[in-house]
């Protein structure tokens, strides 16, 4: 079976929570800083300060929730999690894995690890994450190839 060429770079993300969670951390932050200024004037500054900084904080955490993506290029792959990134090269992968129940898709690597791949995740689309987690696993196997 042959392989459709790919055009590179090739990102893999959950596209409609980073479209939901964008918004809502502007929102966020734009929310709890019109709090703050509402606030009574029996309010000191630090509170409002610390409002406005709760607002932020919640946004950082939104926006640490929106991070994850997967993307390929001719050298490699690059994986980006919550918190970590971490740049493959294609003889690292030996195989892509997204079972019946798993809450994202993983990747065997040489040393015997795995490593989560949340930018491909069946959360937001099953049918999706498993054609994504499809070709993501084509092309490992054709650069194991040669």
């Amino acid at each position: 079976m042959s392989t459709p060429s790919v055009q590179f770079p090739v990102t893999w993300a959950p596209r409609r929570t980073r479209a939901v969670l964008l918004p809502v951390c502007v929102l966020l932050v734009a929310l709890f800083s019109a709090m703050a200024v509402m606030l009574p004037e029996n309010w000191q500054l630090n509170d409002r300060i610390m409002m406005t900084a709760s607002g932020v904080l919640f946004a950082a955490v939104g926006l640490m929730l929106a991070r994850p993506r997967v993307s390929a290029d001719a050298d490699g792959v690059t994986v980006v999690n919550f918190v970590r990134r971490r740049r493959l090269a294609w003889a690292e992968i030996v195989r892509v894995n997204l079972r019946q129940g798993d809450p994202w898709a993983t990747l065997d690597l040489a040393d015997g690890t795995s490593l989560a791949a949340v930018g491909i995740q069946p959360g937001v689309g099953r049918a999706q994450a498993i054609a994504d987690a499809r070709a993501l696993r084509d092309l490992v196997e054709r650069h194991a190839r040669g």
